[in-house]
């Protein structure tokens, strides 16, 4: 006996209520409720503008998680968000004035004054005269910080090469390289 027939598309608020996991899907779903049982069945056509924008949606939600666990396989870290990119942005162009990191950052002198202390009291920067102005600073990473950015660093390596060699086999690695190509492509400017 069918107690509920949908034969429209669900929505994601409608697949949820009708307690079907991971309410995400990339086409259109039906669901019969049979005899206590749900079945649910799919058209499995999108147009080109779904597709693209199912992709995005797939790709964000797996970014993020990508993103949490190989942070987590870095190590703990107590550094808030605005500290690593300051960080990282002396890592990347060098030592600098507390003033130009302020406006590579978009913050006040103020702002970046205060994490900048607070940097400095980790000892994961330190600070020598400006050869070229006397009355600046530069700051630069300390050997602790490059040290714990190398060891993170070589963390994450050793993490995703070895998920890659257990989880993956070699023609499925041959797949995820082709899409790390794709990938590379979407970021270019």
């Amino acid at each position: 006996m069918i107690e509920r027939l949908h034969e429209a598309p669900l929505d994601r608020q409608e697949v949820s209520g009708l307690g079907i996991p991971g309410n995400r899907f990339p086409f259109p779903v039906y669901a019969v409720i049979c005899t206590g049982k749900l079945y649910i069945w799919h058209t499995g056509y999108m147009n080109d503008s779904e597709r693209a924008s199912a992709l995005a949606a797939e790709l964000r939600a797996i970014a993020g998680k990508f993103k949490r666990k190989l942070r987590e396989q870095g190590g703990q870290s107590d550094l808030r968000p605005s500290q690593v990119s300051v960080l990282l942005r002396i890592e990347k162009d060098g030592p600098a004035a507390v003033s130009s990191l302020a406006r590579a950052e978009g913050m006040r002198p103020q702002s970046m004054s205060a994490i900048i202390t607070s940097l400095l009291e980790a000892g994961l920067v330190s600070g020598s005269p400006d050869p070229n102005d006397g009355r600046q600073t530069l700051m630069s990473l300390s050997r602790k910080c490059q040290k714990l950015f190398r060891d993170g660093r070589t963390a994450r390596q050793d993490w995703l090469t070895s998920t890659i060699q257990k989880k993956l086999s070699s023609q499925e690695q041959e797949r995820l390289a082709s899409a790390v190509e794709l990938l590379g492509r979407l970021i270019e400017d």
